[in-house]
């Protein structure tokens, strides 16, 4: 409990209010929601086969199915309303692929938001320091939207079709018995996929989160300040006011006379003497001063 009241303690939570941390937080929601939805789901239809002979006949007919939707390997008795032998029948498809990458997409969703918030309230400033952490929530946040696309309207696709694979009306027409017109067939109960149906419109608001999600991280990056001239890294120093030199502005500088420019005029009060030298005025002071005295 000690570590993780220090955890709680050091925690910066607000960030939990902000967009970058409140959509992760509904990333993390609907994740759950989809695989859940997708994963844990199990039907059944029932029909009826009602022979000549009513003893031979068989008003229940049960055929359940489940996640992942192979439902070809999903089979079934039905009287052949020739005795007391049973036609075994098996469902037709195997949809299993969409939906188990539906449902992996959803799961690692899940994970990456929980990392991910995390990261926002523990270790914040080492997610903004040179926008690294940012840049790469950027990148994996734009795989994740895209895979969203790709596994939403695979499954929407693979629903359809799951859907008519059970539908009991089709499945009837696979029975042999049903053929002959003095025998009745009729479906009892039509599978309810309404969970499934859920599943599908959770897999396109996680589509919406993440692109929204994107904008939101993207300040973050520092891309947006590198495009337009104004970001420098932290780490790089700003240019010394030496290089401002290049432009020609230390001609205007008034201390350059320290540097071997420009001299003040103080010590132009002589002349030239015969030598050709410059004599100065203050270096007569001195012999001066000596006939005064």
């Amino acid at each position: 409990m000690d570590v993780v009241n220090q955890l709680v303690a050091q925690g910066q939570f607000t960030v939990l209010k902000q967009p970058l941390g409140f959509i992760k937080i509904l990333q993390w929601i609907f994740a759950i929601f989809a695989f859940s939805t997708c994963g844990s789901y199990s039907g059944m239809f029932k029909m009826s086969v009602e022979c000549k002979n009513r003893t031979e006949s068989d008003l229940g007919i049960e055929v359940e199915f489940e996640y992942p939707f192979r439902l070809h390997q999903v089979y079934f008795d039905t009287p052949t309303c020739k005795g007391a032998n049973k036609e075994r029948l098996f469902l037709v498809g195997d949809y299993s692929s969409s939906a188990e990458f539906f449902v992996t997409i959803a799961v690692f969703s899940f994970l990456y938001s929980m990392a991910a918030l995390s990261v926002y309230c523990f270790i914040l400033e080492k997610y903004r320091e040179n926008c690294k952490g940012a840049q790469i929530d950027f990148v994996v946040s734009a795989v994740f939207a895209f895979m969203w696309l790709v596994s939403s309207c695979a499954w929407a696709k693979g629903l359809s079709d799951v859907k008519t694979a059970t539908d009991p009306e089709r499945v009837i027409t696979l029975i042999t018995a049903c053929e002959e017109p003095e025998n009745r067939c009729r479906e009892v109960h039509d599978p309810k996929v309404s969970g499934l149906n859920t599943s599908v419109a959770f897999g396109f608001i996680n589509l919406i989160l993440w692109i929204g999600n994107l904008w939101f991280v993207f300040k973050e990056t520092g891309w947006m300040a590198a495009l337009s001239g104004t970001y420098v890294p932290s780490q790089e120093k700003q240019p010394a006011p030496d290089s401002f030199a290049q432009g020609g502005y230390a001609q205007q500088d008034p201390y350059a006379g320290s540097q071997g420019g420009y001299q003040p005029e103080y010590g132009q009060q002589g002349g030239y003497t015969e030598e050709g030298g410059y004599s100065q005025g203050y270096e007569q002071q001195p012999t001066s001063f000596s006939n005064q005295m």
